[in-house]
């Protein structure tokens, strides 16, 4: 299992959009994968999930991804979420 926490940098937050792109990168990875908010877990394969986040400009959330390929899933998270452009 790994695990890692990003911050959302981008001023509409972690919209329906972005949702979208990253449960499409998610569904790349046979792992599971995680998105914790506060106390709310969501399935990062599922944009009703994702969505339930609410997550805003700079809220914190942690990526745990379990499985064969867990360690690729996560790099390619934290390489989405690092990327600035609106």
């Amino acid at each position: 299992m790994k695990e890692h926490t990003v911050v959302v940098k981008w001023r509409a937050g972690l919209h329906a959009r972005r949702a979208v792109d990253l449960v499409k990168i998610s569904n790349k990875y046979q792992s599971g994968i995680i998105i914790k908010k506060d106390d709310i877990d969501a399935d990062a394969k599922s944009i009703i999930n994702i969505m339930t986040l609410e997550a805003s400009y700079k809220s914190v959330l942690t990526i745990i991804a379990d499985g064969p390929d867990e360690e690729e899933a996560i790099k390619s998270i934290i390489e989405y979420f690092s990327n600035l452009n609106e």
